[in-house]
């Protein structure tokens, strides 16, 4: 083999790519199954939506895309990450827990009195940058942010998650437009393309495909990948870090609306079922 570095770089590149894959994979199986026991404890929690984002917050929080200290939440150095899909992201506590901004302890007390972790993450827990749950404000809000951090000359990014139910909401179009005219190239929008509203399909009620192309016509650079494929999901996301881009990007993320529990796939009323203790513990178990 040759000692040629421009041969022999690529494979140790490859190697670590590989490495860094599994080691989400392997994050990601673990999120699910501790986001299906903190539903065993709070059945109130949306399970099915908080089970398509999961490989995007893995990617998100232990891929190196996300700049964050749980010792110190309100670094001003830190990117934000605004969880607009606010009764989607349950399976953020898992993830703080494991990352140090909350004590693994209280993921047995999500929906009990005086347990400042409810059905929604609100900005009383550390990480949490706004109180979400009345959909279609998030983008906006991000929008702000972004543009504050720009004229502060800061580094830092805005990551938001929405679900494309809350597109049909106007107000993110709005927020669409502006980040496009604004250039907020430290703004990143992901969306979790489940393709299940509150009651139904999201074709039947308002159909956005293709998206990707609609965020495009906006001044956006956007992109549309599989996002159950973790390693899809990190490579997307170090793309919105090319340098020279002078516009918002977005990653379109094609999820399954309760993905991991059969009895939730596919079913256009998934998102207000609620799963017994019986199908927790058979959906955990069944589980890679």
């Amino acid at each position: 083999m040759s000692n040629n570095p421009a041969t022999t770089a690529p494979v140790t590149r490859d190697a670590d790519e590989t490495a860094m894959v599994r080691r989400l994979q392997e994050k990601a199986a673990w999120v699910r199954r501790e986001t299906l026991r903190v539903h065993g404890v709070a059945p109130e929690t949306r399970i099915a939506s908080s089970l398509s984002p999961v490989e995007v917050l893995v990617a998100l929080y232990y891929g190196g895309h996300l700049r964050f200290d749980p010792r110190n939440p309100q670094w001003a150095g830190r990117d934000r990450f605004i969880a607009s899909k606010g009764h989607g992201c349950v399976a953020l506590y898992p993830i703080f827990a494991d990352v140090g901004y909350i004590a693994a302890e209280e993921l047995a007390t999500v929906g009990k009195t005086g347990s400042r972790l409810g059905g929604i993450p609100d900005a009383q827990i550390p990480g949490i940058e706004t109180t979400n749950g009345s959909l279609g404000h998030g983008l906006g809000v991000a929008c702000g942010i972004a543009l504050a951090l720009k004229q502060k000359r800061s580094d830092a990014r805005v990551y938001v998650l929405v679900g494309d139910g809350e597109l049909c909401e106007g107000s993110v179009w709005e927020a669409v437009m502006f980040a496009g005219q604004q250039q907020l190239d430290n703004l990143v929008l992901i969306a979790d393309n489940n393709g299940i509203s509150m009651l139904d399909y999201c074709r039947n009620i308002i159909n956005l495909d293709p998206l990707d192309a609609k965020l495009r016509q906006f001044q956006w650079d956007a992109v549309t990948v599989d996002g159950h494929d973790v390693g899809a999901v990190h490579r997307a996301l170090a793309g919105c870090r090319q340098p020279g881009c002078r516009r918002p990007q977005a990653v379109v993320a094609r999820t399954v609306k309760g993905k991991g529990v059969p009895v939730l796939e596919g079913d256009a009323l998934c998102h207000v079922k609620t799963l017994s203790k019986e199908q927790v513990t058979a959906a955990i178990g069944s589980l890679p």
